[in-house]
């Protein structure tokens, strides 16, 4: 797995981000930076505005105002494809994989935005095509074998236990070849073991890659080990940001977030 230089992962810059829905803000002014090559957490009670947050980063939802950037383009008002050629790849709370599908297929799905042989070229078999999938499913198979899932290629997707799902989830987003990595509660479901893989999965993508990684996640434990920075959110607005360490000891994060008085 190569690396991506860190001067070419550029900064994703949230700035007085707000979401209304008919008359509810979901997200009220939220901003933070993420650093290149770091792990930034998105964390909150349920309701705090995390998915809202994740879906405007992602292009699902349109913000009423603010500005999203990504190394200088705006992606406010982009669509999710656009988005996604600009190099920033997600993965979902609920899993959305093609269940029929084998797992090489739903990763080669990945590879989609990176296809340049065309839709006739490639119903036609014509050379340029075959040469150009044969590239792909090589890098399909090495993500996959970074993973830990090369044994389950062949194996359709929805069959698999459900750590091996998120882990196909996770690699499928790899496949994309982003720059901004989003996980969306990358451990929710898993038992003790699935966590630890996968939080020694996510170190490896990092480490391996250089890429920037945006989580989302309830487990605390797992976010302050490999968080860089923190930023937390209640009732759509940013409370906290900052080191693991600081955040822990904020006192509006320990009343709103962990329910506790602090006097």
């Amino acid at each position: 797995m190569s690396e991506t230089p860190k001067s070419e992962t550029p900064e994703l810059v949230v700035e007085d981000v707000t979401v209304r829905f008919a008359g509810l803000v979901a997200l009220d002014a939220v901003g933070f930076t993420v650093r290149p090559g770091t792990v930034h957490a998105v964390i909150g009670p349920n309701g705090a505005g995390k998915s809202t947050c994740f879906n405007v980063l992602s292009g699902v939802y349109r913000a009423t105002s603010g500005s999203v950037r990504f190394g200088g383009r705006e992606l406010t008002g982009l669509p999710p494809h656009r988005i996604s050629e600009l190099g920033i790849a997600r993965t979902f709370q609920n899993l959305a994989l093609s269940a029929a599908l084998s797992v090489e297929d739903n990763l080669m799905l990945g590879r989609y935005r990176l296809t340049r042989a065309g839709i006739v070229a490639s119903g036609l078999r014509l050379p340029r095509a075959r040469r150009e999938e044969a590239r792909h499913l090589a890098r399909v198979r090495e993500i996959a074998d970074f993973a830990g899932i090369a044994h389950r290629l062949k194996e359709p997707a929805g069959g698999l236990p459900y750590g091996d799902q998120k882990r196909v989830e996770l690699a499928r987003a790899l496949c994309a070849e982003p720059r901004l990595l989003m996980l969306d509660e990358p451990v929710a479901g898993m038992n003790a073991t699935e966590r630890l893989e996968m939080a020694e999965l996510i170190v490896a993508v990092r480490a391996g890659l250089g890429i920037s990684i945006v989580l989302v996640e309830h487990d605390m434990g797992m976010v302050m080990r490999l968080a860089d920075r923190v930023t937390v959110l209640d009732f759509g607005k940013r409370i906290a940001d900052g080191t693991p360490g600081e955040v822990q000891e904020d006192p509006a994060v320990l009343r709103a977030y962990l329910g506790e008085e602090v006097s």
